[in-house]
């Protein structure tokens, strides 16, 4: 994720919508047991936050995938090694990598 995403992902105020979603019952009452247990004040705080977590996990993992696609294409082109990992440096990781 870039860090101008990442920037606007953290802003409180940033745009919401509201979506309609059936769940069933038992999942929103193990929900509801659950988000006091973790600190949240409710169960659909708890649901953002699975969603907010599966949805990080995914952009890194895709974001991986196309990065080593483009290294890839770069040295199908001819592109150096040493530029490579120059630009490769350059990158800035999701916050959760190394």
């Amino acid at each position: 994720m870039t860090s101008e995403r990442l920037k606007k992902r953290l802003q409180k105020d940033r745009p919401m919508t509201s979506i309609t979603i059936r769940i069933p019952v038992d999942v929103v009452e193990s929900m509801k047991k659950i988000a006091p247990l973790k600190g949240f004040s409710g169960y659909q705080t708890l649901l953002k936050s699975y969603i907010s977590e599966g949805l990080r996990k995914d952009e890194e993992r895709y974001s991986s995938v196309s990065t080593a696609r483009l290294i890839e294409a770069l040295k199908k082109h001819g592109v150096s090694e040493a530029i490579i990992e120059e630009a490769t440096r350059d990158l800035i990781p999701f916050p959760n990598q190394k």
